[in-house]
């Protein structure tokens, strides 16, 4: 069964921080420090699905979609990141998992989406290797509540934004600005992903899965020198993440002065390359680099992004490049071949700057046509040999954008966020045709 579906995160639309035992997260932390965040927005009250939840899921009923991927809070469920689990903080989860059952809609479950518990950070967060051990612990806590009725897992969502935004350039929480300095939470994030899938495996957790970001590299030029900067680029936002897991090694990083990464002990990569059932793979758009202006010094990059044009964009600004997609998907294959497990579109979509017209209605033609060109792009990697299982539309909802605050704007449902009135755009209404139409 192809798996059409939408996608969520819990930091991104629960709201409800306070409640019922929830700890603080690193982005609870981060959101209400002074100048984080785009106009001073929080996710405090995000888009109140903790209170509005069964809503939200006949949203996706009606919409047709089969599976629905969430991420759970882990703060809710261990306010200190480890010890003690909340009762209440599970109760909404099964509340949650049993409607999707009932609803006939298959739940992803993501462990973690970048919402580490503050206590955890204030250890060292993904710096200190005993958070690898601390997300299984709470993987295993998890599964062994929900393993019954959720048959999909994935561990980490793109394990690569969350080293570069949140460690090496302070953009998202936790703030830190390590540069280079942020590859120990490379490795700390995907061991913690191999002792997760252990502790899954453990409580006969169904699928597993890892969710990583992956862009097509295009050079800007066919010389030498933007042929080296493409290469160390692919290798730091897709190689580095995806060969350990693939190939049970980590790629040359000479490139960036590293012989070796220094946080890897014996045995971590025989962890980390553990098999998986499939393989998350979230596409926004390709990335076009070429060789720094000068010869990069120690700690600096040896590339820099030379930005695409000739497409339309996002209102992020991206560029909307939907054969990327096919070409990323086909790469991978060709890539890692056998290695490379059934692969799910995990996250695809587009932020636009929708609002009600005079009618009513949200008239949102681009993402119409944003979707329509990938879905078509997903069709022609499964021709050419990719096996593809899924795709998952980012997102839902409109909700808390990260650094954007509620800025962007990439749901199939309209959120007016004063008053929490949903409604369906005319993306959503295409895509129920579209999904009722397979």
């Amino acid at each position: 069964m192809f798996l059409w579906g939408t996608a969520t995160a819990s930091y991104q639309i629960e709201g409800a921080v306070t409640e019922d035992g929830r700890g603080t997260s690193i982005w609870d932390t981060f959101a209400h420090e002074p100048g984080r965040i785009r106009d001073g927005h929080t996710g405090d009250v995000a888009c109140d699905h903790y209170r509005r939840w069964s809503e939200d899921v006949t949203l996706m009923s009606d919409l047709g979609v089969n599976s629905y991927r969430f991420s759970i809070s882990w703060p809710r469920i261990q306010p200190e990141g480890t010890g003690k689990v909340n009762e209440a903080g599970f109760g909404f989860y099964d509340r949650l998992v049993d409607e999707l059952c009932e609803r006939g809609i298959v739940p992803a479950a993501t462990l973690f989406h970048w919402d580490l518990p503050q206590a955890l950070e204030d250890k060292g967060g993904w710096l200190n290797r005993d958070t690898a051990h601390r997300l299984a612990e709470y993987a295993g806590i998890v599964a062994e509540r929900l393993a019954d009725r959720v048959p999909m897992w994935i561990t980490l969502n793109e394990p690569f934004i969350h080293m570069v935004f949140g460690y090496a350039l302070g953009a998202h929480a936790p703030g830190r600005t390590l540069f280079l300095d942020a590859l120990p939470t490379a490795h700390h994030q995907l061991l913690g992903h191999g002792l997760a899938v252990q502790a899954l495996r453990a409580a006969r957790a169904g699928q597993v899965l890892i969710t990583n970001n992956c862009t097509p590299v295009w050079p800007a030029s066919g010389s030498a020198e933007d042929l080296r900067a493409a290469d160390a680029y692919d290798t730091l936002h897709n190689r580095l993440f995806n060969d350990p897991i693939l190939t049970g090694a980590y790629p040359d990083m000479s490139a960036y002065g590293v012989a070796a990464l220094d946080a890897v002990q014996d045995g971590d990569l025989e962890i980390i390359a553990q098999p998986l059932d499939g393989l998350g793979i979230n596409y926004y758009n390709p990335t076009r680099i070429a060789a720094p202006a000068t010869p990069p010094g120690p700690g600096e990059l040896p590339f820099e992004d030379a930005g695409i044009t000739g497409y339309p964009t996002t209102a992020f600004g991206w560029p909307v490049v939907p054969d990327g997609l096919r070409e990323l998907l086909t790469g991978l294959r060709a890539r890692y071949g056998d290695a490379l497990p059934p692969v799910y579109v995990t996250e695809n979509g587009c932020s636009q700057p929708d609002e009600p017209g005079p009618d009513g209605v949200v008239d949102d033609q681009a993402r119409i046509a944003f979707l329509d060109g990938h879905i078509g792009a997903v069709r022609a990697a499964v021709a050419e040999g990719v096996d593809v299982r899924g795709y998952y539309v980012w997102s839902l909802l409109d909700n808390f954008e990260w650094a954007e605050g509620f800025n962007q704007r990439f749901g199939l449902v309209h959120v007016d966020f004063a008053t929490q009135k949903r409604t369906p755009k005319a993306s959503y209404h295409w895509l129920r045709e579209r999904i009722a139409a397979q």
